[in-house]
């Protein structure tokens, strides 16, 4: 029922360092990559190196937002995971995340805990425990209010709601993103999440933090 997407462009050495780690840890769940033009070696390397994987390749770069539009228009499973390459996924990452979803028909996204790739024991800043916005619409997070993240301490492990969830790391149903009309590719990258999510929040649906589920970010890869 579970496709991880990948959206490469230019990333072939974070690719080589985490993609491994992404296909061991991911059983049960379809792997795809989408490349947004790479010159890189990135489609050459992956069709040698891992031929078992779906590949879409793209002739030029639809940036983060409309390549992932592009992308999941030929993807067909019930949930998407929009993943980061360059992000840790550890045994056990997922399963939490897709049980979620299933238990909570109400629920359109969620996000794992997104902790630092360098310092293990803090939060990450593209997401950390779930998004929240403020009543100037600045965004922040449970764990990381502008620049300063927490040290994870367990302060935030129990399941919550959020008004936005991380596209580092994003899972949602496919029908939730195509209905609200996926994401906006005006923003090209950055906050494009944060917009998806507004416009599903709009409609009724929750958005959710499954802390249970964890995965580290290098971050700016």
């Amino acid at each position: 029922k579970v496709s991880v997407v990948i959206l490469n462009y230019n990333g072939l050495k974070l690719m080589q360092k985490y993609l491994p780690t992404v296909i061991e840890n991911s059983r049960g769940a379809e792997v795809i990559v989408a490349d947004n033009g790479s010159t890189d070696g990135s489609v050459e390397w992956l069709r040698n190196e891992h031929p078992e994987l779906r590949l879409i390749a793209f002739e030029k770069n639809f940036g983060f937002a409309e390549g992932y539009n592009q992308a999941l228009k030929l993807v067909d499973n019930e949930y998407y995971v929009l993943l980061n390459s360059d992000v840790r996924t550890p045994e056990g990452w997922l399963q939490p995340l897709f049980d979620y979803m299933e238990t909570h028909s109400e629920c359109a996204a969620c996000q794992p805990k997104i902790k630092s790739y360098y310092r293990r024991d803090f939060f990450e800043h593209a997401g950390a425990c779930g998004g929240l916005m403020d009543e100037w619409g600045y965004p922040y997070c449970y764990g990381r209010m502008f620049d300063t993240v927490e040290e994870d301490k367990g302060q935030y492990d129990t399941p919550s709601r959020i008004f936005w969830a991380s596209g580092a790391c994003l899972c949602i149903r496919r029908f939730c993103y195509h209905e609200a009309g996926g994401l906006d590719g005006d923003f090209f990258a950055h906050m494009e999440e944060i917009d998806l999510c507004w416009r599903l929040a709009s409609r009724g649906w929750e958005l959710a933090c499954v802390p249970q589920s964890v995965v580290y970010h290098v971050g700016g890869g």
